[in-house]
């Protein structure tokens, strides 16, 4: 058996392939941009071929970096949530675009259920709210307006991003690991099986829906590469980052900062029921047992900077964010509600739009760009009060992701949540975490606390603003998000 780990990292904006070896040292990385296709207001479409293209070209090139398939212990796969794809399962081609986790087009579907009463029996069964955010709706939608995914009969694959890639890599296995499972509005949370009074509520053919497997196991093989090598791990991005950040005791929470912010909060082996719009899903499953998380998604964080590059043209790149931000005394009374793609939790208001408040002849770029930065930390403490009221307040919290290799942020997030935030030095902790399923699924670990090691050193940021400034800020903030909720019909 190889000695290293291959990871395919599918996310929203690109698509990345790393190795790693069992100490945690990564041995190679390469990535490819990922194409984001806007068919119109609220619309977020993906190119189920280019995602697959590249999945296979960043691949190849770290097996060639190893030396060879023979080098490849397993493959672990951590991808982009509740993104969906439709497939034929006679020529593996994609039949319609597939709909980004980012994407609006059911916020009717969502609000018109909400008002029949579902949304209570939905939350109780499968620990997610109606929102367009998850994979059913999306289900629905497609088989509705595509006429040719119904065409297409017993031929019809579907299944999210981890279910494409197994499929083609494995020439047509279909499976999904619990994790991706459970984001779909169709898996029951307890019973960790599709449930048919979901299935029937959303529309969603069953016979056109992968089996839901564990997070580690010998799952499938590929013989792409120039021999086999075993598909050994999957999971939902999020929940990759937080095994990657070992969140392997009840209460210890990790924030990943990419395209959205996600937080989790390891529940325990009981699933949890959230009273106060936070989340209830799986964390992993292994041996047919499920470790469930509360969690918290805000759908725009690194997204924003983009849009203040690419839309607004504020800035030339991410990297000159910090030194904008230091360059004020403060927010000069602006503060962004990145409400882009709507509010997620624990507001939970898809229709909902961004706005800049408090602007004056005063304000500069750097205090739109600081305002912006500090929308990450707000977002975050709504978030922590929404888990403080469920009795699952966090005493630390670790992030992780693309927004936080900046120092700023991570000390801002420190102030305004009033707690030690720890960033591990390598940062790619979804890779990570994807890594470690694959060896315990080699047989590589003997458990996920034997891959603790893989995580390396961290770095500690301790509170330091004032609770007068703290509550200045979170004062202006909550009239901000007042403001947009308060808009909404």
């Amino acid at each position: 058996m190889g000695e290293l780990l291959l990871v395919i990292d599918e996310g929203t904006t690109s698509t990345r392939a790393m190795l790693f070896a069992p100490d945690g040292s990564c041995r190679g990385s390469h990535s490819a941009a990922l194409t984001q296709q806007y068919p119109g207001p609220g619309l977020v479409e993906h190119d189920a071929n280019e995602i697959w293209r590249h999945s296979l070209e960043c691949a190849q090139a770290m097996v060639e970096a190893a030396g060879g398939a023979t080098r490849i212990a397993a493959i672990g796969i951590a991808n982009q949530r509740e993104t969906v794809v439709f497939w034929d399962r006679a020529t593996g081609e994609p039949l319609a675009p597939a709909i980004v986790w980012q994407d609006r087009r059911t916020a009717a579907m969502c609000r018109a259920l909400k008002e029949r009463g579902e949304e209570g029996a939905v939350q109780a069964r499968t620990g997610l709210l109606l929102d367009p955010y998850f994979s059913g709706t999306k289900i629905g939608w497609a088989l509705e307006h595509w006429p040719q995914l119904a065409e297409a009969g017993d031929r019809l694959a579907i299944g999210t991003v981890e279910s494409w890639l197994v499929w083609k890599l494995t020439g047509g296995l279909h499976i999904t690991d619990a994790t991706n499972a459970s984001r779909t509005l169709l898996m029951g949370l307890g019973s960790g099986s599709w449930d048919d009074g979901l299935i029937d509520l959303f529309g969603a053919p069953r016979g056109s829906l992968p089996e839901i497997v564990d997070s580690a196991g010998r799952f499938g093989v590929t013989r792409l590469f120039g021999g086999e090598i075993p598909i050994c791990g999957m999971a939902g991005d999020q929940q990759a980052a937080s095994i990657g950040q070992c969140c392997f005791a009840r209460g210890e929470a990790k924030g990943t900062f990419g395209t959205g912010a996600f937080i989790l909060a390891n529940a325990g082996t009981t699933p949890p029921a959230s009273k106060n719009r936070l989340l209830a899903t799986v964390l992993w499953q292994l041996g047919g047992r499920r470790v469930y998380a509360l969690e918290g998604a805000v759908f725009v964080a690194g997204s924003l900077v983009q849009w203040l590059r690419d839309s607004l043209g504020l800035i030339e790149n991410a990297e000159e964010t910090e030194a904008l931000a230091g360059s004020v005394d403060d927010n000069g009374g602006t503060y962004l509600v990145p409400a882009l793609s709507g509010l997620g939790a624990p507001w939970w208001e898809p229709e909902a739009r961004a706005a800049i408040s408090g602007l004056s002849f005063a304000t500069s770029r750097a205090h739109i760009v600081r305002a912006a930065l500090e929308a990450q930390a707000l977002q975050t403490q709504d978030l922590k009060t929404a888990f403080a009221a469920d009795g699952a307040d966090w005493e630390r919290l670790r992030i992780d992701g693309g927004m936080v290799t900046n120092d700023w942020i991570a000390q801002d997030m420190a102030d305004v949540l009033d707690i030690p935030v720890e960033r591990p030095r390598f940062a790619e902790t979804t890779a990570l975490g994807a890594a470690m399923l694959a060896g315990l699924g080699s047989g590589m670990f003997a458990d996920l606390a034997d891959a603790r090691a893989m995580r390396g050193s961290v770095e500690h940021f301790e509170p330091r603003l004032t609770s007068d400034d703290r509550e200045a800020r979170l004062a202006g903030w909550r009239r901000a998000v007042a403001a947009i909720v308060d808009a909404q019909p």
